[in-house]
């Protein structure tokens, strides 16, 4: 959350000293109990498919939110084949690949390689810093080490420049149309969670 770089001159953020806390994901056995703590009083939910949630979730983001979100989706689903249905790891299945099939994971999908790097690279930066916004030039710097480890082969800033172009003009991410060089702000407009899923399943 970066509320404060947002409502506070800097001055006032400089004098009180404020301290950024970057929490990491929850593991597959952290995001097991916090299902289950949710699911408390409950027994319409396979313990199975319990586990598999938490161990879908933690091979990708490790985000509680949207361990629960599937075990929602995967309850509509088990209800609308009438009442008193026991949630399964079919049910389960199902609510991920809804998830998988959303325009936003298929317009990611459905980039360049590129493109698809530069989100990558949008998201490590926002994990790096816990702030929504960034700049291009942090992007740029982080879009190197993403291709380098992903043995794609280096770009200059003026075709990376491009790819944030394609990638604002999609709707996937939110840039000053006012500046368009390399000090351009650039905000996600989907989940990082969305991202993730895609180049999982890529």
């Amino acid at each position: 959350m970066d509320l404060p770089e947002r409502l506070l001159m800097s001055r006032v953020t400089s004098r009180l000293g404020l301290t950024r806390l970057t929490f990491q994901p929850y593991t597959y056995k952290q995001l097991q109990e916090i299902v289950t703590m949710r699911l408390c009083g409950t027994d319409s939910f396979n313990p199975d498919a319990v586990q598999f949630v938490a161990r879908k979730v933690a091979s990708v983001s490790g985000d509680a939110r949207r361990a629960l979100d599937i075990c929602r989706r995967a309850t509509e689903i088990a209800e609308s084949e009438g009442k008193g249905q026991l949630v399964g790891m079919n049910h389960v299945n199902e609510a991920l690949n809804m998830m998988i099939t959303q325009p936003r994971v298929r317009a990611i999908k459905s980039c360049s390689r590129l493109q698809q790097l530069t989100l990558q690279a949008i998201v490590a930066e926002m994990e790096r810093t816990g702030i929504e916004e960034t700049s291009f030039n942090d992007v740029y710097k982080m879009l190197i080490s993403c291709c380098a480890i992903d043995g794609f082969q280096s770009v200059s800033i003026t075709i990376a420049l491009s790819a944030v172009a394609k990638l604002s003009a999609c709707r996937l991410i939110l840039t000053d149309p006012k500046c368009c060089d390399i000090y351009q702000r650039i905000i996600l407009n989907v989940s990082a969670d969305d991202v993730y899923y895609a180049l999982k399943n890529d």
